[in-house]
């Protein structure tokens, strides 16, 4: 049943229980995979490092050698051979031997410990012996086989994003590819006759577009790339016919403009038009509160009001929410906090998300004060939306207010 004039947390609700987690899933190269979503877990199949190494350049020898040795009476060593990292030596070091060794270096069998190069001499007469000037413990200055992961560790959990350390965990684990949850398919469209594209000649009338701009720019910041962007008027037919175009491709379709009840506020014509399901219609808060949520062909379709602040809000407060239950990324949860509002704001009446800068625990709000949801510069600068409730006053400096946190992602 179709609801006028509800809640944002029951639009929100609304939003999320129509929304179907994506399930299918890619390959992917490691390069590829960085901030995608893991759709499987992997373990090591080997241990790393496969073998005992060296964490520094030095020598190693049996501790057992060097057992006596003082600085007054340092033990001799003859050195046999020089190993550095990528060498492959399989004799053991035997009784009165050392061996050169370098930083990532595998420790020949035998050898038990390592000491720092600048921590030794040569010695002067015999120059392939050097002189250890005390003693050693076992396995000092050993890094064992498996020291990081041991073969069957667990990597990465299904589930989990794939960040720069997790990529450099597989690549250690000589892992190449990763399977992943595929992207949202996101068709994004502008509706306006008054809209021309950046670059065009502004005619009288006309403004140019920021919307498509600022959403397409905004869905990439959180990992997505929408499958199609367009402008278009303010023709009902020729918007549905867009949407029908894509829809069977799309996970979502998102548009903004023509959602409130002016003469050309076309979409009350283009969901009878597309035969969609209204779930609801206008939210109770400002700015944004014409939006609109539908159904067709089982697929959501969000639309949001064509002032730029209005749209940028209400993508924030009602998309972000349903990308989250697609994608399954933990990072875009709503991240609510409690802030101290560092200035009077001169506002009263039903619920107001106004832009702010939350830093230290303090939420200022612009200094030009433009609050209009057709304003887009005043946005500049901030970081999160300050939700003030209901009320009868003006909200005072040192109040305690909700800030939904602008979160980028990737």
């Amino acid at each position: 049943m179709e609801r006028i004039g509800i809640e944002l947390e029951e639009a929100v609700r609304i939003i999320t229980e129509a929304i179907q987690p994506i399930l299918e899933t890619e390959m992917v190269t490691l390069e590829e995979a960085g901030g995608r979503i893991a759709a499987r877990s992997y373990c090591s199949q080997i241990d790393n490092p496969p073998f005992d190494r060296s964490p520094l350049d030095g020598y190693a020898f049996r501790s057992q050698d060097v057992k006596d040795a003082t600085s007054d009476a340092p033990v001799k060593l003859r050195v046999t051979r020089t190993l550095y990292a990528g060498d492959w030596y399989d004799k053991g070091v035997e009784a009165g031997e050392a061996v050169r060794i370098m930083t990532g270096a595998p420790i020949p069998p035998g050898a038990d410990c390592v000491i720092r190069q600048e921590e030794t001499s040569l010695c002067q007469r015999e120059p392939d012996v050097v002189l250890i000037p005390h003693s050693m413990k076992p396995y000092e200055n050993y890094c064992f086989q498996g020291e990081d992961t041991k073969n069957g560790t667990l990597l990465l959990s299904k589930g989990e994003v794939i960040g720069s350390i997790e990529q450099g965990i597989l690549a250690s684990a000589g892992i190449a590819q990763a399977e992943v949850y595929r992207k949202p398919r996101i068709a994004l469209f502008v509706s306006g006759d008054e809209l021309c594209s950046p670059g065009e000649e502004l005619k009288p009338g006309k403004i140019y577009d920021s919307n498509l701009w600022l959403l397409s720019g905004r869905m990439r910041e959180l990992g997505i790339s929408p499958m199609v962007q367009k402008m278009a008027g303010d023709d009902p037919q020729e918007i549905a016919e867009e949407i029908k175009k894509v829809i069977g491709q799309a996970d979502m379709v998102i548009t903004t403009g023509g959602v409130s009840v002016g003469a050309k506020d076309i979409f009350h014509q283009v969901l009878p038009l597309l035969g969609a399901k209204r779930l609801f219609w206008r939210v109770s808060m400002k700015p944004g509160t014409p939006a609109m949520f539908a159904l067709f062909s089982g697929k959501p379709m969000l639309h949001l009001s064509g002032n730029p602040f209005a749209a940028a809000a209400t993508f924030e407060l009602l998309a972000v929410p349903a990308l989250e239950k697609m994608t399954g990324d933990l990072r875009l949860a709503d991240k609510h906090k409690k802030a101290i509002l560092g200035v009077d704001f001169k506002k009263s009446g039903g619920r107001r998300f106004v832009r702010g800068r939350l830093e230290r625990g303090t939420v200022t709000l612009p200094i030009t004060q433009k609050h209009s949801s057709g304003i887009l510069f005043s946005m500049k600068g901030c970081n999160c939306l300050v939700d003030l409730l209901p009320s009868k006053e003006p909200v005072k400096a040192g109040q305690e207010v909700d800030v939904v946190l602008l979160t980028n992602v990737w």
